[in-house]
């Protein structure tokens, strides 16, 4: 009886105690459903956009490429598997992470109408869009519920046939390319013996895992989604393995080359020759796959091996510093202007950028029938980084120095090594005011793009940044005296025009674009030696109609040690700018490293852009009474010597400061109303914000990484290693003075992030240490997203999650 009696008071009291405890707020999980932002946002947020556009050669075609906004949450949920840095599908054979295309039409230049595309599948989920070396045709993957099917599209006719069946693999790199001759494909395809993915679950061990070290300095980024153990490498060989098929387009295969992984084939440019890169054991967990050993062959067009070129092993151990390099051949390809003619790069200074010689690298070339000896071509003083071919006479080569922020362009002729190559480019490449633009380009026989020459001149397209705003040009470059001659430049007074393409530089033809704040972005054509307005070819409609009253401003303003900044400033459509009252404001921004204070002071944005909302932007809330300063200017300066990061607090606070005194002393805002916020290193930066200043009420951190020791050998752009500068990396992490949080801070991350660094665990551990210590947070982890958020459901609920956050801590507090 006893008992009894014992055990139904324990009921009862039990039972009160829930009570109790349902009545009390517990800081802890919070059982919630996806959400929707209210209606202000939800219509700019959710709407139909334009295709993305791919402009033919002449121009005389426009393919309209279709495609949801956002992928849905339940095919994010679809199988997925992550190994050697990639994620990617298992049953389809496709990355898990890819934005599919659901619809064509082909539009010819000079019409409204595009036409509908026939015969497309059902359900299209394309991808892998490609050419015909003609243009006659384009190819594309299409991918379903047993694999991934290859597809092309007849332009003339705008009919779509289908060429194989689920067979395509696209787990590592392009699935297919076009041959020469237009009427084949050639495709990397599922091994028809191919075994099954095994499950981790069900996998049985065979020992422990093992790594070593024997005395070797091996500093790594933390890379994510490494191969762990054997299963990982045996499901990697099986996911990553292909055959080689030649697909004609009346779907007739044969095969073209045996299994191997293959990462990357190109042809030459008179297609007789294939490029060949394949990847090979052993293995790493240290390091993604495009690091693992590969060998580079050559072969014929009918798929038979020639030689070997180059045989590189697994980069793990390179010398440190942002400029390392492995040694041996790299960066190799075809040269544009030849047949077939090889040519890469080699380190002259073994990789180690700690190393003093005049040259860092040189570059060699190889011409078929690929029985000689290399020739050398010119030496790099920095690091190469590529080649514009022009013809037997004319190249431009590339080099650039992360340190110095520095790059140089070199005139050299590729028939004579003899003569030295001329410098006709030294400058800061982080220095956009004087940035001379890019050459331009047009196909040659081949249909490769290569310089155009004329006499000793090449044409520059430029986009014409300086203090006075965006101005894009055309300037006439002499080879032989480096002079230049300004040709055509825009003017952008009320609406900004940008040249995309030369379609004729020698007559004058350009496709250019032009937006303004409330006009979406259409093409035109437009000739530079008639005085004629563009001629319109898009004609794409503004899907954010009810943005179009809002106010906009690019302000400029100085931080405290002069440093000019600036930001995009706007203001809800009903605000009057002459009236006292004071809105609250959201702040977004990114911080960026400079070495030179001329650079980071400069103005690369335009109040004439379009504006263009979307998940990864504040402009949202204008629409809901507040102002919003985007793409605030946070520049972190170290001239000489010094390094940018050893003052990045002071500077930080000293960017935010400048920003809210200038709103405040213009009248527009509430300066106790502040809220900052940011993505990935603009989290990093909010959360520091918030950790060691008072201007801001609250803040909104997505996808960061709070603690800098977890990322020890370097982060952004941070060269030294934690044991290096100890001090740097404790005084920038949050983490590290999560005691002195004092305002506010939402912390949104996806459950699934792959970014180096940015691991999903920083959120958390972050949120722990924040609510140990008593601070107010708020954690929101998204289900099956990465680093960038893909899914309707995710993104509209982080927008929910925003809105709630700032009426509750800004607006209302």
């Amino acid at each position: 009886m006893f008992n009894l009696i014992y055990i139904n008071m324990r009921k009862i009291v039990l039972a009160l105690s829930l009570v109790i405890m349902a009545s009390i707020p517990l800081h802890s999980q919070v059982d919630i459903a996806y959400q929707e932002p209210s209606k202000e946002i939800l219509q700019l947020a959710d709407v139909p956009l334009p295709p993305r556009t791919v402009i033919n050669n002449d121009g005389s075609i426009i393919v309209l490429l279709y495609r949801s906004q956002y992928k849905s949450i339940v095919e994010l949920s679809e199988p997925e598997i992550k190994l050697a840095g990639i994620r990617t599908n298992p049953v389809t054979n496709m990355s898990s992470r890819t934005n599919f295309s659901n619809n064509i039409k082909v539009q010819k230049t000079g019409e409204k109408d595009a036409v509908q595309v026939k015969g497309l599948p059902e359900n299209p989920r394309l991808a892998n869009f490609s050419w015909s070396s003609d243009q006659s045709k384009l190819a594309f993957t299409n991918s379903v519920s047993t694999g991934t099917e290859l597809w092309y599209v007849d332009i003339a006719s705008a009919q779509a046939y289908k060429l194989t069946e689920g067979i395509v693999n696209a787990n590592l790199g392009s699935p297919f390319r076009w041959f020469k001759d237009n009427n084949s494909i050639l495709v990397n395809a599922i091994p028809s013996n191919r075994e099954p993915i095994v499950s981790k679950s069900e996998a049985i061990p065979q020992g422990p895992v093992v790594s070593v070290n024997e005395g070797k300095k091996a500093q790594n980024r933390t890379y994510q989604d490494l191969l762990k153990d054997k299963t990982d490498e045996d499901n990697f060989i099986k996911l990553a393995e292909s055959e080689l098929l030649k697909v004609d387009l009346n779907g007739k295969t044969q095969k073209w080359a045996d299994k191997a992984i293959y990462r990357r084939i190109s042809f030459s440019p008179d297609g007789e020759y294939a490029l060949v890169s394949t990847i090979k054991k052993p293995f790493s967990y240290l390091v993604p796959y495009y690091r693992f050993p590969s060998d580079y062959l050559l072969m014929d067009v009918n798929g038979n091996k020639i030689k070997t070129l180059e045989e590189v092993p697994l980069i793990e151990d390179l010398p440190k510093g942002f400029m390392a390099e492995r040694t041996g051949k790299r960066d190799i390809s075809w040269r544009d202007d030849q047949p077939a003619t090889l040519y890469w790069a080699e380190a002259l200074d073994k990789g180690d950028p700690e190393i003093e010689v005049e040259y860092r690298d040189q570059v060699l070339q190889l011409a078929a029938p690929f029985t000689d000896q290399p020739s050398t071509l010119l030496k790099t003083i920095n690091r190469y980084s590529g080649i514009l071919w022009g013809d037997a006479n004319n190249a431009i080569a590339y080099d650039y120095w992360w340190n110095t922020r520095n790059t140089k362009a070199y005139h050299f002729n590729p028939a004579n090594s003899r003569k030295k190559p001329v410098v006709i480019i030294d400058r800061n490449y982080q220095d956009r005011y004087s940035d001379p633009g890019e050459p331009v380009t047009h196909k040659n026989k081949w249909n490769r793009e290569v310089l155009v020459i004329d006499k000793s001149y090449i044409y520059m397209i430029g986009e014409g940044y300086s203090d006075k705003g965006k101005r894009p040009f055309i300037d006439r470059f002499n080879l032989a005296n480096k002079s230049t001659k300004r040709l055509f430049q825009l003017d952008n007074k009320d609406k900004l025009e940008d040249i995309t393409k030369a379609l004729d530089i020698k007559k004058g033809t350009l496709i250019t674009r032009i937006e303004s704040p409330t006009e979406y972005p259409n093409y035109y054509i437009r000739n530079i030696k008639s005085r004629q307005s563009p001629k319109q070819i898009t004609f794409f409609k503004n899907p954010f109609e009810s943005m179009s009253k809002v106010y906009k401003e690019v302000i400029n303003y100085k931080r405290d040690d002069g440093l000019p900044l600036s930001g995009t400033l706007y203001l809800p459509a009903s605000y009057n700018r002459n009236s006292k009252e004071k809105l609250p404001l959201i702040m977004w921004a990114y911080p960026k490293e400079y070495k030179d204070k001329s650079s980071a002071g400069q103005v690369t944005s335009s109040a004439n852009e379009f504006t263009y909302p979307y998940y990864g932007s504040p402009i949202y809330w204008v629409m809901k009474g507040y102002a919003v300063l985007d793409d605030a200017a946070f520049p972190i300066v170290g001239e000489g010597n010094n390094e940018p990061n050893d003052s990045f607090i002071k500077q930080l606070v000293g960017n935010a400061k400048a920003a809210i005194d200038t709103l405040d002393k213009m009248g527009y805002i509430d300066r106790t109303k502040v809220a900052i916020g940011g993505h990935s290193y603009g989290a990093f930066m909010t959360a520091n914000l918030l950790t060691h200043s008072n201007l801001f009420a609250a803040g909104v951190a997505r996808s960061g990484a709070y603690n800098r020791t977890l990322t020890p050998f370097g982060f952004q752009s941070e060269e030294r290693n934690y044991w290096e500068a100890p001090e740097i990396y404790n005084q920038m992490s949050p983490f590290m003075h999560a005691e002195k949080m004092k305002h506010p801070l939402l912390l949104i991350h996806g459950a699934e992030d792959n970014n180096p660094g940015t691991y999903t665990m920083q959120s958390e551990r972050y949120f722990n240490a924040l609510k140990g210590l008593g601070a107010t947070v708020r954690l929101v982890l998204l289900p099956k997203e990465s680093h960038g958020y893909r899914s309707r459901e995710s993104v509209l609920h982080i927008l929910w999650e925003q809105d709630q956050w700032f009426e509750k801590y800004l607006k209302n507090k």
